[in-house]
């Protein structure tokens, strides 16, 4: 018997560079599981769409898919869009079973992930000193998925020994501008702000410009398409796979 399919749920963007980072992401899980059907899929903006994606599978002859949300937070898209096409499809398909797994969420281990984009942000401005730091995330009305952001700032502060504030895009106070005037108002002179982003778009090139304008000192380039982002993919599957075993 096949293994279910795994399908790699993005949001969606108009922005090319950000579908550019999801196939590249998948790419990578692909690499590491050759052995298995993987798709991407998006749930609006962007092509493939969703049910596109569980067509194909279905005429392929699978009729067990995990699908393994690529957001960072339980808000709005994971709660609300998620469920829903995963509804709509298995009411199109009867026989079909599909299993939305958790999303990639805030995993402690990102925090490597951003290290490493942060060292590669300070070496493009030559910056070797740092005593503030800014996690710019996207935002969410979800006060629950801004306050999982915090707790992650928090985290890294501890682990920098620095200064950290929560900053979002949209939703949310206080903006990536914002945070970097609150610490230079202590005095601080060199802040930097990484970025809690999965892949690149409008709302990641405002926080970047907001902060620089306010006097950041470098900014990273969003989590993107690292093998620990793929590894984490594969993790969720493994969960959604064995939920689909029947006891």
């Amino acid at each position: 018997m096949a293994a279910p399919a795994l399908v790699a749920l993005a949001h969606g963007s108009r922005d090319a560079r950000s579908s550019a980072t999801i196939t590249a992401l998948v790419d990578e899980v692909k690499a590491l599981r050759p052995d298995l059907r993987i798709e991407k899929a998006f749930l609006e903006l962007a092509k493939p769409n969703f049910h596109t994606v569980v067509d194909k599978l279905v005429r392929a002859g699978y009729d067990e898919i995990v699908v393994v949300p690529l957001l960072l937070n339980e808000a709005f898209h994971a709660k609300v869009d998620v469920p829903e096409v995963i509804a709509e499809a298995t009411t199109r398909h009867p026989g079909l079973q599909i299993r939305a797994t958790e999303v990639l969420g805030l995993e402690a281990r990102f925090l490597e992930v951003l290290d490493e984009r942060m060292r590669e942000a300070l070496k493009s401005a030559r910056i070797r000193e740092l005593d503030a730091l800014v996690l710019a995330a996207a935002g969410s009305t979800d006060p629950l998925a801004n306050q999982a952001v915090a707790r992650l700032a928090r985290v890294w502060g501890a682990h920098h020994k620095l200064p950290v504030t929560a900053a979002y895009a949209a939703a949310a106070p206080p903006a990536t501008g914002e945070a970097v005037r609150a610490f230079r108002a202590e005095g601080r002179r060199h802040i930097a702000v990484a970025s809690l982003f999965l892949a690149p778009g409008s709302l990641l090139d405002r926080a970047t410009e907001l902060a620089l304008e306010a006097g950041a000192v470098a900014v990273s380039e969003p989590l993107g398409a690292h093998p620990e982002i793929a590894r984490t993919v594969l993790a969720r599957y493994a969960v959604g796979a064995v939920e689909l075993v029947p006891v």
